[in-house]
């Protein structure tokens, strides 16, 4: 078995996603929600103090900037735990058993079917290399190329996430979810983390980084820059993410090319938390190759996976409460499962 890591992703021109030693940087908040903690612990793993970052906080501060006048500001209990993102892929990494062999640093090129086989050309610093295989399995999250190659007319759509570090000793410990229905139909984020201060948010690609810097030049002037001088960031990432609105858009298996995580459209719609449900389908593959050696991998796939396509259509349904501005506005305005009101 062969397992391709990719060295870098599809990001802006002036964004630094990449860590040439260690592999790529995904730009992510670095929150480890309840779902995500379920699919760890259901394998028996425990997170080391060392990837664990301050502060820990257990609610989540809301603000809708869609509006002129009085802002609306909701602060919800929410049981997240802070990370290092690095660290933690670092680690769920160096769980690979030995028997599989970990090829780093790699751009895949093409993934093709040739007769019963598959055939990934691969380049790896500047040297072009193949390899055969008779089942392939996408892990190559949003723009995954054996998605492209398998399920070429199943799009879903893609958003540019961009995420800024900005130094913080002194900023105030909240987790900030913020939507602007003007800049984003999405959401953006910001959390502390050590000294620094993390501002992030998914936007569609056209404009996305000129909408970033609107929604940063709002929150200084309305909102004191949420404590932090966000004009001086000291690190820049972005990479792309999906976000599915329908069912039809979950993509499994075919013609024993199999997709699992982000690649399958497995990621919330409401939250864009994927972690717990790439473990999910992981495991649930392994557990079909596992079976019996006669059956068909992709059908036992496709069924295994019907309690998580079931679960992220459920989401699709809650987003309307949190992503159209009128129902958002009547649930914030509700009180609703609120610690406080501001």
């Amino acid at each position: 078995m062969i397992a391709l890591d990719k060295k870098s992703a599809d990001t802006d021109t002036d964004c630094d996603c990449a860590d040439t030693d260690n592999g790529f940087r995904k730009p992510c908040g670095g929150l480890l929600a309840p779902d995500a903690q379920k699919a760890l612990a259901s394998f028996g793993l425990t997170l080391s103090k060392n990837i664990l970052v301050n502060p820990q906080i257990f609610s989540v501060r809301v603000i809708d900037t869609s509006r002129s006048g009085k802002p609306l500001v909701g602060h919800y209990q929410r049981f997240y735990i802070n990370i290092d993102r690095h660290k933690f892929d670092l680690w769920l990494r160096s769980l690979i058993p030995e028997n599989v062999e970990v090829v780093g640093g790699c751009v895949v090129v093409a993934v093709e079917k040739v007769g019963e086989f598959w055939r990934v050309v691969y380049s790896r610093n500047g040297e072009s290399k193949t390899v055969t295989a008779r089942y392939i399995v996408g892990a190559d999250g949003a723009k995954s190329i054996v998605r492209n190659a398998v399920f070429p007319r199943k799009k879903i759509k893609t958003y540019l996430s961009i995420q800024e570090w900005f130094k913080a000793e002194n900023s105030c410990p909240y987790y900030y979810s913020i939507f602007d229905s003007k800049l984003t139909d999405c959401y953006a984020w910001g959390l502390s983390k050590d000294d620094c201060f993390i501002l992030g948010g998914g936007f569609t690609p056209q404009n996305a980084r000129r909408n970033f810097d609107e929604l940063k030049q709002k929150l200084t002037r309305d909102y004191g820059g949420l404590g932090v001088d966000l004009n001086a960031p000291i690190k820049t990432t972005a990479c792309l993410v999906l976000r599915p609105s329908s069912p039809l858009q979950f993509c499994t298996a075919k013609n024993n090319a199999f997709l699992i995580g982000e690649a399958a459209g497995f990621i919330s719609p409401s939250s864009l938390e994927g972690i717990s449900y790439a473990m999910q389908s992981a495991s649930l593959l392994a557990g079909v190759f596992a079976g019996k050696k006669t059956c068909n991998y992709a059908k036992k796939y496709t069924g295994a996976t019907r309690g998580i396509r079931f679960k992220l259509t459920l989401k699709l349904l809650k987003c309307p409460f949190m992503y159209q501005p009128f129902l958002r506005r009547i649930v914030m305005k509700s009180g609703l499962r609120q610690l406080m009101q501001k």
